[in-house]
């Protein structure tokens, strides 16, 4: 069974019946949306279509089940996140009635709604982009922007590959990720599903600024990979790892460069000119189309 079939496939019987009836074409799936007493929802190329299916509370419980491999309370440090991973590194997101702890979430109580978010590994998408990121034989700071659902993480994941396993550009490099979300390397049970290189090393579910410190400290990374920075601690993190020599790829939200340029925090390492380089993904309904790449001063450079 391929990796994008899988997903489809921890759905229920009767849940899948009716979606068949649609010839939905499962390697353009993105995301499988279920909610009790609603219809199904799917995205597809970045377009809703509705499932006439109507979730019940069942069929709910029975696909937690199957992605939990009938063991929820061992994914239970993960659903305090508010997602898992399950088995070819599909990410399933869950809201419903959650249990608090002092002010922080201990476990979920009732859950009501499963999102599927399907893991597309896209190998080949960065080699567009990569020799701009290179100069003097180096590999240059690099943050990827865009709005959410555009392709930040998977071009950031086939940056990591290929950095990692060398080219014709660059011998392959020490990379360190530390997957906050679980949606870099797709890991299950520790084991990235996604290709990430075979020189990289992966903390999966790990807080970023935690997870960098630690492996600046433990594995002396050549290049340090995040997903999704903004937060005051993530650029003081950030920051450090930089006075230390290490290379950062990194993503962040924003449509623009203009919009880096205003955020606090991220507007300091753009002053700083901590990234050498800007990625900047364009919203056409497909994820991961490269629209402009700039320096460190902001100069556009031709792709």
């Amino acid at each position: 069974m391929k990796r994008k079939d899988a997903a489809f496939y921890i759905l229920p019987e009767s849940v899948r019946k009716v979606i068949r009836k649609y010839h939905i074409d499962l390697e353009t799936l993105q995301e499988i949306r279920i909610r009790t007493g609603k219809p199904v929802f799917l995205k597809c190329n970045g377009r809703e279509q509705q499932i006439s299916h109507i979730v019940s509370k069942e069929e709910l419980q029975e696909t937690l089940e199957y992605i939990s491999n009938f063991s929820l309370y061992a994914y239970e440090t993960e659903t305090r996140q508010g997602f898992l991973t399950m088995e070819g590194g599909h990410r399933v997101g869950i809201s419903g009635k959650v249990v608090t702890e002092e002010g922080k979430v201990k476990s979920f109580q009732y859950i009501s709604s499963i999102n599927i978010r399907i893991c597309h590994e896209i190998k080949g998408c960065a080699d567009r982009v990569l020799p701009l990121l290179i100069e003097n034989n180096r590999i240059m700071p690099t943050l990827i922007l865009s709005p959410p659902g555009q392709g930040k993480t998977t071009l950031l994941r086939d940056l990591i590959r290929q950095i990692s396993d060398g080219s014709r550009y660059l011998s392959g490099q020490t990379v360190c990720v530390v997957d906050e979300r679980s949606e870099i390397g797709g890991c299950y049970q520790g084991i990235p599903q996604n290709d990430i290189g075979k020189r990289t090393d992966i903390l999966d579910n790990c807080p970023k600024v935690e997870g960098m410190l630690m492996m600046i400290r433990s594995m002396s990374p050549q290049v340090l990979a995040v997903d999704e920075i903004g937060t005051r601690q993530d650029v003081d993190a950030i920051s450090c790892a930089m006075r230390c020599g290490v290379t950062i790829f990194a993503t962040a939200h924003a449509d623009s460069l203009e919009e880096i340029k205003a955020k606090a925090g991220l507007s300091e390492l753009y002053h700083d000119k901590c990234f050498k380089r800007y990625i900047l993904l364009k919203r056409d309904g497909k994820a991961g189309v490269i629209h402009k790449v700039y320096d460190e001063w902001g100069q556009e450079r031709c792709i």
